[in-house]
């Protein structure tokens, strides 16, 4: 695993996950159902799994201007081939598997509530 330089960026990975945990919780005792605790992790998965390959692909853009052009036409394909494969994801999930819609929904915002944490130190900070 690749050590990450930027500190915020870690910080918010670590409150993302813990407001997913948390939304896991809360949904599972609101709804008394393991399905929309199970519909907030899969809603994470994705976002995480998005965030994953988003992160490696810009990782690759700072390489050398010789093998930017391929890069930048990997980085094109791979974001096509990103969003397919989540709307694949997500219509399996809510479609198939039956999971609540809003579950999914909390799990994709736990990332919001780490940028927004994030934001919110950063103004305190100053």
């Amino acid at each position: 695993m690749m050590r990450e330089h930027d500190p915020s960026l870690r910080r918010i990975e670590r409150n993302s996950v813990a407001a997913c945990g948390l939304f896991a919780v809360a949904a599972w005792v609101v709804s008394g159902q393991v399905a929309s605790a199970v519909g907030v992790m899969v809603g994470a998965s994705l976002v995480a799994f998005s965030y994953w390959m988003i992160k490696g692909s810009v990782s690759r853009l700072g390489m050398s201007p010789a093998g930017r052009l391929v890069a930048i036409g990997w980085f094109v394909v791979r974001i096509l081939g990103r969003y397919a494969l989540l709307a694949g994801i997500a219509y399996v999930t809510i479609a198939r598997l039956h999971l609540p819609p809003l579950a999914l929904l909390a799990g994709v915002s736990a990332i919001v509530v780490g940028v927004a944490l994030e934001g919110f130190r950063a103004l305190v900070g100053r």
